[in-house]
């Protein structure tokens, strides 16, 4: 079994209701999220792919198009808070916003990611690990074999 690692960046901003610190206001920040997957590396020398777990740009898409290209740039608001009055504010001034049926937190973001991705991951392959940084100093980690 191989553990392959891609890492990505996106900037995103969030809004975290009835949140008691500093971080209570609507703010962004420069995610760098690793996307860890596993399996066993194909070997058949007539297939394309061949000594590879899965190509990095399969990654790649699947990441995209599941979460780099909707959260980049976007504003994350719990859709059932009250805040959602703030994202339709938002939305009205020509503001990207994601409604999420959750708390916008780094830790439940992962949920969302591990979700997203594990749904389009090919049969064989798994998501092992994933890493996101919301500062240099500051991150979560969502691992498999404790989900």
């Amino acid at each position: 079994m191989i553990r392959i690692t891609k890492i990505f960046t996106f900037e995103t901003a969030h809004v975290l209701y009835n949140y008691d610190g500093k971080c209570k206001n609507m703010h962004g920040h420069s995610y760098k999220l690793f996307v860890t997957v596993k399996g066993t590396p194909i070997n058949d020398l007539n297939h394309p792919k061949n000594g590879m777990v899965i190509d990095f740009g399969d990654i790649k898409k699947i990441v995209k198009e599941e979460i780099t290209e909707i959260w980049d740039h976007a504003v994350l608001v719990h859709g059932g808070s009250p805040h959602i009055e703030l994202g339709q504010d938002l939305e009205q001034k020509g503001h990207k916003v994601i409604y999420c049926d959750f708390q916008p937190t780094c830790e439940n973001m992962l949920y969302a990611i591990a979700s997203r991705i594990k749904s389009r991951l090919p049969d064989g392959i798994s998501l092992a690990y994933l890493k996101l940084h919301e500062t240099e100093n500051s991150y979560g980690e969502w691992i498999a074999e404790e989900n």
